[in-house]
């Protein structure tokens, strides 16, 4: 008898049914998202503190910062750096050096996932590059924060990996750890006050 293909979907808390090979708009639902993004933990959970630091609450700060970088950026923007890390509520959030490891399939995965997530919240597939470019921007600033505050780097090692931010543009960002259930929430009121402005 000849062997099936290995299972290629998640089933979600939703009832969804997303195949990672090929996922569509219509499989994928916020509060799915959230949830998963606020149960990943940044960081492989090495991080200071009772609660991990999860990947919804880095999702809510580069959406943040972003807006200190641009406070008139249009909604839909805000919500492509609020999203920026959303297939990791399926795949997980593998650290660079996993990544690396891994290779070009991983970029493909999560390209393919991107794609899908951006035209379920009517985003573009691919974002333009002047947006991407500031949402990496953002994110490299989180991972300096999260590296300094949470996890247990000295200001210069951070400066070496993630680069010195502007003084400005951290002022007064204290990162706090939440239980998940509080980040999921908070994630889900973002993403649809950034909704409801589109």
């Amino acid at each position: 008898m000849p062997k099936s293909p290995p299972r290629a979907w998640q089933r979600m808390l939703s009832g969804r049914r997303l195949d990672l090979l090929d996922p569509t708009p219509v499989d994928i639902e916020i509060e799915d998202i959230a949830h998963g993004l606020a149960f990943v933990a940044r960081w492989n959970g090495q991080t200071r503190g009772d609660f991990a630091y999860s990947v919804a609450e880095h999702a809510l700060l580069v959406e943040q910062i972003c807006g200190r970088f641009k406070p008139d950026w249009a909604p839909k923007w805000r919500l492509a750096a609020l999203l920026h890390d959303a297939p990791e509520y399926v795949i997980g959030d593998m650290i660079s050096p996993v990544k690396a490891a891994v290779g070009p399939s991983y970029g493909a995965l999560d390209d393919r996932l991107t794609a899908a997530i951006h035209l379920r919240f009517g985003l573009p597939a691919v974002l333009p590059k002047p947006v991407k470019t500031l949402i990496k921007k953002a994110d490299r600033i989180s991972a300096w924060l999260e590296a300094t505050q949470l996890a247990g780097f000295a200001v210069p090692e951070a400066d070496r990996f993630f680069g010195r931010p502007d003084p400005a543009c951290v002022d007064g960002l204290t990162l706090v750890l939440r239980p998940p259930v509080q980040s999921r929430d908070a994630f889900t009121a973002r993403h649809t006050a950034l909704m409801a402005a589109l």
